[in-house]
């Protein structure tokens, strides 16, 4: 090989590589506090992604709601005035509306169902689901089981929730759940629901075990039901039109940080579930284990209605049960 074909050969190849000289910042904005297991996660893929590129991509983090709710986070990223957020599954049902079976109560049978259903081509459908909405799902992180928590009384049937003002996320599937138990379901921004508790304004609310410890909301509800009716993962997504202008060697870095995040958020969510537990128990906190057959005899009638009113997602919810 000649000496011109060599220098040609070596032009076109850097060609090829980014431009070190000007770093990318992506904007990554969530609601979660600095301790939660999925800040620390997404702390850990901004690392990945920085080394990876060589600190020529970078992902700057502002976590506590500084930049806005989960909801309005989705609406800038539609627009393209911030480039990434962590929602729950159950606030994209309002952009993505397949999203909305994971809403569904007692759908997975385990831990090792629900990641099954997650990394497999379901998990891939629906998060490519969101796209034609500007909005384009990366991962999912492990945001475990859902249970109630309240002020007054433990709830340990769904009969024990008639007459209660529950906090729900902005979702029609976590209503209407609420509503089946028999409870008063009551949609409330996470950053207001501290002093909803405190002044009334709910007599409950509901969540997994690391939020309801980061969150404080021990303090004031100091019965734990663990029925564990719904697990809603958290899902990472970017704006398309961010995606859109990254080359593919930041789009290969922003995908593959994002899955060895998720390995790592998935061993720091286990061990943030037992902190939580052994914390509010300290606390003062009584934990109940209810009949959870009960709680799922009453959500029977949503797949019900389901098969009725969108054939489609019923399907949808018959696939994922049935992934082995």
């Amino acid at each position: 090989m000649n000496l011109r074909i060599i220098l040609i050969f070596s032009i076109l190849l850097l060609s090829c590589q980014p431009d070190k000289k000007a770093a990318n910042t992506i904007k990554l904005a969530h609601s979660l506090g600095v301790t939660h297991p999925v800040h620390k996660a997404m702390v850990h893929m901004a690392e990945l992604v920085s080394k990876k590129s060589d600190e020529t991509l970078k992902l700057e983090i502002y976590p506590s709601s500084q930049l806005g709710s989960e909801q309005q986070c989705l609406e800038l990223l539609q627009i393209g005035s911030l480039g990434m957020t962590k929602v729950s599954a159950a606030v994209m049902e309002n952009f993505s509306p397949d999203l909305k079976v994971l809403g569904y109560p007692y759908l997975f049978r385990n831990d090792e169902h629900r990641f099954k259903v997650y990394d497999g081509p379901i998990g891939e459908q629906l998060l490519a689901g969101s796209e034609k909405y500007w909005l384009k799902g990366l991962t999912y992180f492990d945001a475990g089981s859902r249970s109630f928590y309240t002020k007054s009384t433990p709830i340990e049937s769904p009969e024990d929730l008639e007459g209660l003002k529950i906090r729900v996320m902005q979702s029609p599937t976590a209503i209407e759940m609420v509503k089946k138990f028999g409870g008063s379901p009551t949609p409330i921004s996470w950053g207001e629901l501290y002093t909803s508790l405190q002044q009334g304004v709910v007599d409950g609310a509901e969540n997994n075990l690391p939020s309801f410890y980061s969150s404080k909301h021990y303090e004031v509800c100091k019965f734990l039901s663990m029925d564990e009716h719904t697990a809603i993962p958290d899902i990472l997504v970017i704006s398309t039109i961010i995606w859109d202008k990254l080359n593919d060697f930041e789009k290969t870095w922003i995908l593959e940080a994002a899955r060895e995040a998720t390995v790592h958020q998935h061993k720091l969510w286990k061990e943030a579930e037992e902190e939580a537990l052994n914390k509010v128990k300290q606390s003062g906190v009584q934990v109940f284990y209810p009949d959870k057959s009960r709680f799922e005899e009453k959500s029977e009638s949503m797949f019900q209605a389901l098969k009725e009113q969108d054939e489609h997602l019923y399907e949808l919810a018959e696939k994922i049960k049935s992934v082995k």
